[in-house]
């Protein structure tokens, strides 16, 4: 009876003490998460996470874990943070795999198709030496605000807005081509890098380029309506109904002064 009864004392004690430790590992794992995973800060049309062999709809504060793979649709796109403050944007129709490599976590993503943009922090005025791969290349970060797009047939385009990247061809030997601001490359799967020809971006394509962040990341980002929207509106609109049309006919006669009929 002695020995029942001190069991039976000692069993809320065990109990607590196992629910302590379980509440700590619990902790630590969603620490190294935090310190690991990327959170969606922003989300737009079709945006999901291949997880455990299945797509998962992700939406603000989801949280995107290493190795796990990003898919939007046709209209579909989301911006997504790190623990240091990089963040990186993911348009129509990519596929991108986050921290694909979970031994090395400088490996940032891994474009298999589609585009994205890139945003690295600076601390002490230097890039975190992040790197981002493609079927053909691996683009070495030594800037801050790069895109990286892969077509169809894995041809990848790289194009420089802010900074320093360098690009080396991932299927060829050959020595890294390194890109400034304006600059773009093309890299082809059966052609060395000593073949390609550094484009300077064009007036049309930093156009495009900003009409498309507009219109796949403003409306977003904000969280309020655009303009013209319903419940919008620009922001000197007062709500008072608009002033009656002027008389764009010369030739008709003129109104009536006021009081006569």
């Amino acid at each position: 009876m002695a020995v029942s009864k001190a069991r039976g004392l000692n069993a809320p004690t065990l109990l607590a003490a196992l629910l302590v430790v379980t509440g700590l590992f619990v902790l630590r794992v969603n620490a190294a998460d935090a310190e690991t995973a990327a959170k969606v800060v922003a989300a737009d049309g079709q945006v999901s996470v291949l997880r455990n062999a299945e797509l998962w709809v992700l939406s603000p504060d989801s949280i995107v874990r290493v190795g796990e793979t990003i898919v939007t649709g046709p209209q579909g796109s989301a911006r997504l943070q790190i623990s240091d403050g990089s963040t990186f944007d993911v348009y129509p129709n990519s596929r991108v795999v986050f921290r694909a490599n979970p031994g090395n976590l400088r490996e940032l993503l891994e474009v298999f198709l589609g585009n994205v943009k890139v945003h690295i922090q600076t601390y002490g005025g230097r890039p975190n030496p992040y790197r981002v791969h493609s079927p053909t290349a691996v683009i070495a970060v030594r800037g801050t605000i790069f895109e990286v797009g892969v077509e169809d047939d894995t041809v990848t385009s790289v194009a420089v807005d802010e900074g320093l990247v360098e690009v080396t061809h991932r299927l060829l030997p050959g020595k890294p081509v390194p890109l400034l601001p304006g600059q773009s490359l093309r890299v082809f799967p059966n052609a060395a890098l000593a073949a390609a020809r550094i484009d300077k971006m064009s007036i049309a394509i930093r156009v495009a380029n900003a009409a498309r962040e507009a219109l796949y990341t403003l409306p977003r980002i904000g969280g309020g309506r655009t303009p013209g929207s319903p419940g919008g509106g620009l922001p000197t609109d007062t709500g008072a109904p608009p002033p009656p049309p002027q008389p764009t006919d010369k030739s008709a006669p003129p109104p009536p002064p006021p009081g006569n009929p």
